[in-house]
This record gives C-alpha cells, structure tokens and sequence, in this order.
C-alpha cells in the first residue's frame, strides 16, 4: 500500500513538473494595408511587438519580411470563409513564445517601420495556449493610410517670391504599391492637397494633380515673402485612408 501511495505521489509530481515546462508556440503576425497588400521587405517591414497583456513582458519581436502577396487574390478575389490570403512567400513575422499556461497577448505592429511621418500602430489581443501554433495567415493586423513623401519643395529651401514653386509628393500604399491613373489603385480617385500656412498670410489650398510616373504628384503656385509650411495630404473617399508629409520652406 505505501508503494502505490509513493508511485501516485511520483505520478503527481512529475505531472505537475511536466505542465509547468514551458513550450515554444508559434504565431504568424502580419500586416495588411488597407486596401491593399502585406507590408513586407520592400517597404522596410512592419515592426511587430508581442507582449504579455497582464504585464507588459515582451515575448517577442521583429520585422516582417517577404513580398506583398498576390494582387489577384488579396483585392481582386472575393474572399470565401477559410480560403487563405498568403502563401509561403507572403510577408510576415514568425514570433516563437516560451510559455507555460494559457497566456493572454498583445499583438502590435508598427508599420511602414522605415517611414516615420507615415508609421502608425495596430494592435489587437488573444489568447494564446502552449503547444498550439497559430500558422497560415496568422494573425492580420490591418494598417490604415497612406505614405506621402515631399519630394519638393525640400525642407528649408529659400525661394524668391517672383519665382514659382514646384510643388511634388510620391504617394503610395502602406505595403508601398504604386498609385497610377486607372490603375488598381487609382490616382483618379485620391485628393490630393496642399495646404500652405504662414504667419504673414492666409492659408492657402493647391490641388496637385497625378503625372505620366507612377505615385507622383505635381502642382505649381506662387507665395508671398515669408516662412511657410508646407502640409500636403491624399485622401481617399471611398476607404477613408489619409496619408500626411509636412516640410518647411523660406520666401524671400
């Protein structure tokens, strides 16, 4: 009798190690630009941080990598319940998290990491149990926006006021896809402004216009002497994606 009370108290006590030793858990993290595709290698990745909810610890992190998937599938299919949007190839972070009981997460991506005035962040939760990897498409976050670049005038530049101003923006999608007249994403549809503040004068509003290049925008206008900000936009109606660049010139 106390042999089997010794062997069920082993029984126990190994269960009980067995349970609190903790176990690699795979979860695929990726993220989706609005309207668009995976923001992957490309663009510089999105930045993914995973975090123990309940404390803050993080886990893991890294940047995605990898292409920005399948055109025809992610915004041309219609999408059917189960059906994956990725492939192998497809950008994405596999983050690998040491835990030993059902662990509740954080999930964050910060995307496009590489282009601070247009980075924004996404987060969700879930929970996550040891041993059972989350794979395939994983979990997506989505990333709203635009990225917008001033390509002219550059930042602190002095221009005569008799002169005119080039005004120039490179717009494209958080995963980085091309923005052309008729295009899958049509420069047509965008609005594209400048919005010019000064202390010396009223704001003043110019509509640039896409160009035969792809992502570019142009537009051309006067300004008085003075310090001027420079604030051009594109938004999209349809989504309600917004992208913003800012840059400060002088007129004298």
């Amino acid at each position: 009798m106390k042999l089997k009370i010794k062997l069920f108290s082993l029984f126990v006590l190994l269960f009980s190690l067995g349970s609190l030793t903790a176990q690699e858990t795979s979860v695929m993290v990726r993220a989706l630009a609005k309207d668009a595709k995976f923001i992957g290698s490309s663009i510089g990745g999105a930045k993914i941080v995973i975090r123990n909810a309940q404390t803050g610890e993080i886990l893991d992190q890294g940047l995605t990598s990898g292409s920005t998937g399948n055109t025809k599938l992610i915004v041309e299919t219609p999408q059917k319940r189960y059906s994956r949007l990725t492939d192998e190839k497809t950008a994405g972070f596999k983050a690998e998290l040491d835990i030993d009981k059902p662990t509740f997460i954080e999930v964050e991506a910060q995307a496009p990491f590489n282009k601070k005035q247009a980075r924004v962040v996404s987060t969700t939760q879930l929970w996550v149990i040891p041993g059972k990897d989350i794979t395939g498409d994983g979990v997506i976050l989505e990333v709203p926006g635009f990225v917008v670049d001033i390509l002219s005038p550059q930042t602190h530049e002095r221009i005569k006021s008799t002169e005119e101003i080039d005004l120039k923006a490179n717009i494209v999608m958080m995963c980085g896809c091309p923005v052309t007249e008729e295009g899958i994403w049509d420069a047509n549809q965008y609005e594209v402004k400048a919005i010019i503040d000064s202390q010396e004068t009223k704001s003043k509003e110019v509509t640039l216009n896409p160009t035969q290049k792809p992502s570019t925008f142009t537009a051309q206008t006067k300004l008085e002497k003075g310090y001027h900000t420079i604030t051009i936009y594109a938004f999209d109606p349809l989504t309600g994606n917004t992208g913003v660049d800012k840059t400060n010139i002088v007129v004298n």
